[in-house]
């Protein structure tokens, strides 16, 4: 697992037992902004997968989280990753969320938090947790961080993670 920059103002972590750096990435299936579903397992040996769970649409820390994605997403797509966001918010929120910000990346709504459970991915003072997993065209996670607070860190690590994985 990665080091944590904020760890010290962060006492819940991923749990245990959960999804981790070197275990497979379970499957699961969610509707997209645009009410299509989507599977993780149509993106597994084509591409990398940049999968980040945020605690909510339009909020500004999550409004940057997405927007520094989205500034960067020509990077991703030249590192042969594809970005995917998920939230607890409806298909709606997000289709209103990834207009207004223009955003080129899938959103996937996981309503009542069941993959977020299902991944272990902790909550940190009532929020739901802020976690980025980099997934390899195997199926693999190969990077793991957890910054509630530093929202923009998250793509520097992601671009960081797929370029030393690439070398």
């Amino acid at each position: 697992m990665s080091e944590h920059d904020d760890q010290a103002n962060q006492p819940d972590q991923p749990e245990k037992g959960k999804v981790q750096v070197g275990g497979k990435m379970p499957n699961f299936t969610l509707p997209s902004q645009f009410g299509a579903l989507v599977s993780l397992s149509a993106f597994l040996g084509k591409q990398y997968v940049v999968l980040y769970f945020y605690p909510k649409d339009s909020n500004s820390i999550c409004t940057a989280q997405a927007c520094a994605f989205r500034d960067r997403y020509k990077d991703f797509k030249r590192l042969g990753a594809e970005v995917i966001g998920i939230s607890s918010d409806s298909v709606e929120s997000h289709r209103q969320f990834s207009e207004e910000h223009q955003l080129p990346f899938i959103l996937l709504s996981d309503t009542g938090g069941i993959i977020r459970k299902r991944f272990g991915v902790p909550t940190s003072f009532g929020l739901p947790g802020r976690v980025t997993y980099i997934i390899d065209r195997q199926g693999f996670v190969r990077h793991l961080f957890f910054s509630q607070y530093t929202a923009e860190k998250h793509v520097a690590e992601a671009i960081r993670v797929l370029q030393s994985i690439q070398c």
